[in-house]
């Protein structure tokens, strides 16, 4: 494999591998701030709107953001009845079709109904329903572009080295 697309393959996986740690803290603030409007709830009677829709935007963060991650750490669901014992080359060629196949027309369908989406959320300034929700709700809605281009970027590593396995044989990287 050149060194430039060694490099891209090693970048990609590190940008992906900062977003996934970076938004894995996210889950430890869910756990806190749940505990926060229970306590606040039940303990003092007061409720906040804020807070509970500050818990589902982490979630959000969370599996939105860390999708690119999960791809690069081979973490999301296969179906590997053949998979796991296939040689190399089969692993290689599976992931290669899957990526072209499935993962980046599935991303940029993604990414062509979000748009319009997003768009408007940003050029309506959208805020929460709630009265004392959360501002800026065009920020969440955002997530639904980077996801795809985060997976798209991960699967074109993961192409990468697919297409290296197959060209010399057992991985190189």
């Amino acid at each position: 494999m050149p060194p430039f697309l060694r490099r891209l393959i090693t970048a990609i996986d590190f940008v992906n591998r900062a977003v996934g740690h970076g938004v894995a803290w996210l889950t430890l603030g869910m756990v806190l701030v749940q505990f926060a409007v229970v306590l606040l709830r039940y303990v003092f009677g007061v409720g906040m709107i804020s807070l509970q829709e500050g818990i589902v935007w982490m979630h959000a963060f969370v599996f939105m953001l860390a999708a690119g991650y999960t791809l690069g750490a081979d973490g999301h669901v296969r179906v590997d009845i053949f998979y796991r014992e296939a040689a190399p080359r089969t692993k290689a060629a599976i992931d290669l079709a899957g990526v072209v196949l499935f993962l980046w027309p599935v991303c940029g369908l993604i990414l062509w109904m979000g748009w319009p989406f997003v768009v408007n959320s940003w050029a309506v300034g959208e805020a929460s329903q709630e009265t004392s929700g959360l501002p800026g709700l065009y920020v969440l809605k955002s997530v639904i572009l980077i996801m795809p281009v985060l997976v798209m970027l991960q699967g074109l590593a993961l192409a990468l080295r697919s297409a290296d396995v197959l060209a010399h044989g057992e991985e190189t990287n």
